[in-house]
């Protein structure tokens, strides 16, 4: 059944608040975390809280310089697998994400998204003190200086 899921097919576990579909139950409770804002996950380093265990793990090769994932055309190394798999386009060439409105190619899926948001207008990060809109995350958090006053 997960697997039929993955073509197109019958997903079971139906998030009741934005009514995406998964086909593994923990899926669903995992992105759940997402309306809730859980974070069960916490460093015991440094404090920060994650709604998924992989995060965490990911996140503490940031504290102990842990790169496992290494490519085996340059060598540079990595400490997720995500971001060796994009690397590796650098070397093909290969751009497999395509923008449906203009035809630009990215080699990461989140780009591609946050590019699609300059066709739609989306502005999906909003500045909770100004009501000012952004359509990427750095660009609120950028934007969140400037009421502090703290330099970036």
């Amino acid at each position: 059944m997960r697997h039929k899921c993955s073509h197109g097919g019958e997903c079971p576990y139906i998030c009741d608040v934005c009514s995406k579909t998964f086909n593994k139950k923990s899926d669903l409770i995992k992105h759940k975390r997402v309306h809730s804002g859980e974070r069960p996950y916490c460093c015991d380093v440094c404090s920060k809280a994650f709604s998924q265990k992989g995060n965490l793990i990911s996140h503490k090769r940031l504290h102990s310089g842990e790169r496992p994932y290494c490519c085996d055309v340059c060598s540079k190394t990595f400490t997720q697998k995500i971001h060796l798999t994009s690397h590796k386009c650098v070397h093909s060439g290969e751009r497999p994400y395509c923008c449906d409105v203009c035809s630009k190619a990215f080699n990461i899926k989140s780009e591609l998204i946050t590019h699609k948001r300059l066709h739609s207008g989306e502005r999906p990060y909003c500045c909770d003190l100004c009501s000012k809109a952004f359509s990427r995350k750095s660009h609120l958090i950028s934007h969140k200086h400037l009421h502090s006053g703290e330099r970036q």
